[in-house]
Order: C-alpha cells, then structure tokens, then sequence
C-alpha cells in the first residue's frame, strides 16, 4: 500500500513517527521481565529483513522461534508493529494468539498473509482490519523501519473472537502476562 508512496512525500514525513515508546511492548498491561529469546533463521536482530518477506517480496511471515518462557505460561502472543510508520501510532502487522507455550517456532508462512493462507489461523484484526499479516511496506524515502516482533507468554489462554484488534488483546494481557521477548528486523526503501 505504502510502497507506492513518492519519495518526495517519504522524505518530508521522514520525522513523523510514532517510536518505539508507542509500541504495545511500551503499554502498562504487556510490563513484565525480559526472560524471552526471539529469533529468526531469516535475519539478526536489528538487521534488514528479507524482501521475500515484505510488499516487496512475496509477502509471507517470516520464521520466527522463542525460548526462555516460565513454566507456568500457558500461550504465547505474538504482536509485530512498526515503530516508525508515518502515523501517530505504530502501524500493527500482526496480532496472533494461542501459539504454544514453551520453546516453539512458527515455519516460513505459517501465518496467513497476501502469499496464502498459512497454517495459523487464530489471527486478530491487523491497522488495516485484515486478520492476517501484513507485511513491511514503508513509504519510499522514508528512511528504516523498525518492525518489532514481540511476544508475550501469557498465564492463561486469552480465549479471544477471532474479530478482536489490539484493544481486546491489550486488555485481557492485563496481569496475565509472565515473560515478554522481542526481535526488531530492519526495511526501507530508498529513494
């Protein structure tokens, strides 16, 4: 959507965004220690993310695993926003629920996304209400995205509707969250 956006009109929105102090990993209900390990085989933390897995490539989700949960964790929310997308809160990519605890892994596409249907299907609503993901698409001249992957382990299942957006999550997140990770990959298109 965004990958048509002039390069012109990408620089001067350069300064408009929402920074990492927007992002659900910033709001009171998600508070909790830092015990998660999220990674990816596709890049390094704050690295570029592969065209394959954004507007520009063929758009699937990216492989992502996590370890380091507590044992008490029951689910695992997965939430990725850009931090910097020209608008006054972090555009929201994805909002998947019901991963499993413990150490796990979500394949290449196992989220459904533009590519296909995946194999995960317990998605929210994402800032364009798609239940699926959404991916890196930031305005030419922009300047680097931050896309964060976070991931919350939960002491409960959320039991959420399939319709729910970040507001339901965030609010039955609210001290039910154990543990929190994240991974931040790297996009921009120049111009």
């Amino acid at each position: 959507m965004l990958e048509k956006t002039p390069g012109p009109l990408g620089h001067l929105l350069e300064r408009v965004r929402p920074g990492m102090d927007k992002l659900v990993w910033a709001h009171e209900a998600t508070q909790a220690p830092e015990s998660i390990t999220v990674e990816s085989e596709a890049f390094a933390g704050e690295t570029p993310i592969p065209a394959r897995y954004t507007e520009d490539g063929e758009g699937v989700s990216p492989p992502l695993a996590w370890s380091g949960l507590p044992p008490a964790a029951a689910e695992v929310v997965l939430i990725v926003e850009d931090a910097d997308s020209p608008t006054p809160i972090p555009i929201l990519h994805t909002l998947a629920w019901s991963l499993p605890a413990g150490p796990a892994r979500l394949a290449e596409g196992n989220l459904p996304s533009k590519a296909g249907p995946g194999r995960f299907h317990t998605l929210g609503k994402n800032s364009f209400g798609k239940a699926r993901y959404l991916p890196p698409d930031p305005p030419t001249g922009h300047g680097h995205h931050r896309y964060v992957f976070q991931v919350f382990a939960v002491d409960h299942p959320l039991g959420l509707k399939a319709d729910a957006d970040k507001h339901d999550v965030l609010d039955a997140l609210k001290g039910h969250v154990l543990s929190r990770g994240r991974l931040v990959g790297l996009y921009e298109r120049a111009g």
